[in-house]
């Protein structure tokens, strides 16, 4: 029984989540908007805008975390550089969830989630 159990799996093991959780930051961070399933995106958004809180403080220790959560130092450039002096003055919320509709292959419900 999953009592008092508040961690949300997406049916995975821990490794297959934390990949999981990179790939869809990062492709976020790239894009700035995409397109996943609806749980994917509210899993996502708290983790995104950790990150986006981080990369405002823009100081030596917040550029070597970024980098080592996406292991790319173009992203946390490009983090640190275009999207958080965007949201300078804004103190939270930096995301969207906008529900589309249900995918017709399995019915998933889909969702767009993009930068404010």
């Amino acid at each position: 029984m999953r009592h008092q159990k508040n961690k949300k799996t997406l049916d995975r093991n821990r490794d297959q989540r934390r990949a999981l959780l990179k790939n869809l930051m990062l492709s976020l961070v790239k894009a700035e908007k995409i397109k996943t399933t609806v749980a994917k995106a509210k899993f996502l958004r708290p983790k995104i805008e950790k990150i986006i809180t981080l990369g405002k403080k823009n100081n030596l220790a917040s550029r070597r975390r970024l980098i080592s959560v996406f292991q790319d130092e173009k992203i946390a450039k490009k983090i640190l550089e275009e999207i958080t002096p965007r949201y300078k003055e804004r103190k939270g919320g930096y995301t969207r969830i906008i529900k589309t509709g249900s995918r017709k292959s399995d019915g998933a419900e889909m969702a767009i989630i993009e930068f404010v």
